[in-house]
């Protein structure tokens, strides 16, 4: 298990650097390892937490925090993720889920990781329907599946040129924050044996130092866009390895 340790400590550095918070790919990982199915959310859910806390009091401090911009994707994705994150799922349909969300996240990422360092002079206004929409649908499969949501938000919110990338990138780790909040809620809705995650603790704590680390290396090391083209390739290597178990 101290491998899966030092691959949550990397995932949580690189999904860091960029905001993000790496439930996708943790869920990716304990299933590659074979834990048990039943606690796959719990753990991933309060990975992100612990990941992109950090994120979001550095971000805020720094004075990037937009709440028109976030308040819409919120008001779509808080009732959704809860409803998600308190639906049963088969672990056939959850690989397959899984699976989709990894291989369509990567390539947004990888599409869009030269916006993150990109300052433009205009920005397009959002239809308030249309962000309401988007994030309840977001916050839907981010809730079922048990991620934060924001690996599918920063990329397509970058596509929309629908802000500042220092705002973007803001919005994206509270929007984790708290739709992983909302799916631990809707999670804890469910009879699972959820005291089990005690025994992962050491994740945990990998995440915990993990996510230091890449928030330092985006602050004082590598520019954003380069840390966000090292994510993109993990999360579609984390993919390709889960499309080869299939076969």
């Amino acid at each position: 298990m101290a491998f899966l340790a030092i691959m949550f400590l990397v995932t949580a550095t690189l999904y860091s650097s960029v905001g993000f918070g790496g439930g996708s790919t943790y869920l990716a990982l304990l299933l590659i390892w074979g834990i048990p199915y039943s606690i796959f959310p719990i753990i991933a859910l309060s990975c992100n937490i612990i990941v992109v806390s950090g994120n979001c009091f550095n971000y805020v401090r720094a004075g990037n925090l937009n709440l028109k911009l976030l308040l819409p994707y919120l008001i779509g994705s808080i009732p959704l993720a809860y409803i998600g994150g308190s639906l049963p799922i088969e672990k056939k349909i959850f690989e397959i889920l899984l699976f989709s969300i990894l291989l369509f996240a990567g390539s947004l990422l990888l599409f869009n990781f030269k916006s993150y360092d990109v300052v433009k002079q205009s920005y397009r206004k959002i239809p308030l329907t249309i962000s309401i929409l988007i994030g309840g649908i977001i916050g839907f499969i981010s809730g079922v599946v048990g991620i934060g949501g924001g690996i599918f938000l920063s990329p397509i919110l970058f596509l929309l040129k629908n802000a500042k990338p220092k705002h973007i990138v803001t919005t994206a780790s509270l929007f984790i924050l708290i739709n992983s909040t909302f799916g631990i809620i809707g999670q804890l809705t469910k009879n699972e044996v959820l005291y089990q995650i005690k025994d992962y603790w050491y994740l945990l704590i990998a995440v915990l130092i993990g996510g230091q680390i890449g928030n330092f290396l985006n602050l004082k090391i590598f520019p954003t866009r380069v840390m966000a083209l090292i994510t993109a390739l993990l999360v579609l290597f984390v993919a390709t390895r889960m499309g080869i178990k299939f076969i």
